[in-house]
């Protein structure tokens, strides 16, 4: 198993799996077993994104794996500009769907960060749940370095 990983950003340790040279997995903590480093332009754009430069993630040096709807709604996350957030209820709307369904399609998404589920609210612009070790603090922290959101705002 290919990948890279960032030891130290503002969520702790991060991983990404690579296949052929793509992005199939990111993951929070210690790398899996049996993983072989390599380096990857994806390492030094999630290392310029957590100096605050943004993000610059072509798309296809990114593969998630997940059923057809899955893949529309991580197409559509790909479309949130940096800095700016949408809510579920905009993304079903897009998409013709319920925010619940946009919700589960989002909370699958392999590739946190990379495919930016983080720009993603509740309908009445708070903040929900985020895969990341800390949850929300976690989301907080990358809209913040996005500037989505100032510090001075509550969890």
């Amino acid at each position: 198993m290919e990948g890279f990983s960032l030891p130290h950003t503002p969520l702790g340790p991060l991983w990404v799996l690579l296949t052929a040279g793509c992005a199939t997995q990111l993951g929070w903590g210690q790398t899996p077993p049996q993983f072989q480093p390599v380096s990857s332009p994806l390492q030094m754009a999630l290392q310029s994104y957590f100096k605050g430069e943004g993000l610059k993630v072509p798309p296809a040096s990114i593969a998630p794996k997940g059923t057809a709807f899955q893949q529309q709604v991580w197409a559509e996350l790909l479309n949130i500009p940096h800095g700016q957030t949408r809510t579920y209820q905009q993304l079903a709307n897009t998409l013709g769907s319920h925010p619940r369904a946009v919700g589960t399609a989002v909370g699958a998404n392999p590739l946190p960060i990379l495919i930016p589920c983080h720009r993603v609210l509740g309908s009445n612009g708070s903040l929900t749940g985020f895969s990341a070790p800390g949850g929300i603090a976690s989301k907080k922290i990358l809209l913040q370095l996005e500037g989505a959101l100032s510090a001075e705002l509550p969890l």
